[in-house]
């Protein structure tokens, strides 16, 4: 048999899966004390060593498999997670991905030495053959390790995006059965979805009768963010609260009747004070103006 073809058999694989079952025990102590697992399980080095077995028992499954290079072999699944933890702590610690991959790469040198121990000729071909599969074989988990910090990395991402929104975004409680989303900046879909989302939840959590959407801080309003008001106000009227909007400036009304967009059936009032008068009018509560304000020496 020539060495090119003793190189890709799945004998080949399959006998590197049996050396890593064979030799578990001992990868999993010297894994546990290489950068990756080490400084990720610091409080209990028996953590480090449970972590580098289930790695273990995971790239043996592939290996058995004969699915070497194939990052989405089934037996990556069960520590997919796990190693997306274990990136993610690196980068929290300031690591690059190309030091993760490095830490990851780091993995070979320990099994190699091993698999080099249980071979009488180092040097002879099956040996050679071994040692390049098992390079094949770390070489893909180092892929399965960059490929789940870059979702890792994009699902943080997309939370981080979404508190920032809600942040943006706050519903105030203005006295009892009124609530109120006082608008600032541009509103896009994400954000749209997020007020609605928020309000409705507000009116439920609240039981507010009414719900003012003050509009003052939003620079332009178009077709989109009309309609948005649109299904924002029928939506709380569907919750059993009235809905007011707030804060239509000069520019932004001609904009709206230049757009052709009726807004006849939605209550608006020119400022937040406005609408929450009208609010608690609705309600029975008079308001009466401080006594003496404004008022000179007689």
């Amino acid at each position: 048999m020539k060495m090119a073809d003793y190189d890709t058999t799945p004998e080949v694989a399959r006998e590197l899966g049996a050396f890593m079952e064979r030799r578990r025990e001992q990868l999993a102590q010297r894994w546990a004390d290489t950068a990756l697992f080490r400084t990720v399980f610091t409080v209990s080095r028996d953590e480090a060593v449970e972590a580098s077995r289930a790695v273990l028992d995971a790239l043996a499954e592939v290996a058995r498999a004969g699915r070497l290079e194939d990052v989405g072999a089934p037996g990556f699944a069960a520590v997919r997670e796990q190693l997306g933890r274990m990136a993610a702590a690196r980068s929290r610690a300031g690591l690059g991905p190309s030091r993760i991959a490095g830490e990851v790469a780091g993995l070979r040198e320990p099994a190699l030495a091993l698999l080099r121990a249980d071979s009488e000729d180092a040097a002879d071909e099956r040996t050679h053959a071994l040692a390049l599969a098992l390079t094949v074989l770390m070489g893909t988990l180092r892929l399965v390790v960059m490929e789940t910090t870059i979702g890792a990395g994009g699902e943080l991402i997309a939370r981080q995006r979404q508190q920032l929104l809600e942040v943006a975004t706050p519903v105030i409680k203005l006295w009892e059965g009124v609530v109120a989303v006082p608008l600032i900046g541009t509103l896009d879909s994400a954000r749209s979805h997020v007020v609605m989302e928020s309000l409705l939840e507000a009116i439920v959590d609240q039981r507010a009768r009414y719900a003012i959407l003050d509009i003052t801080g939003v620079p332009t309003v178009d077709t989109f963010v009309a309609q948005h008001l649109m299904r924002t106000v029928a939506a709380a009227r569907l919750m059993g609260a009235e809905c007011v909007v707030s804060g239509i400036r000069p520019a932004i009304a001609q904009t709206i009747v230049h757009l052709g967009i009726d807004l006849g059936s939605v209550i608006t009032r020119s400022g937040l004070s406005d609408a929450l008068a009208y609010a608690l009018t609705r309600q029975g509560i008079v308001l009466s103006p401080p006594t003496g304000a404004g008022a000179g020496p007689r």
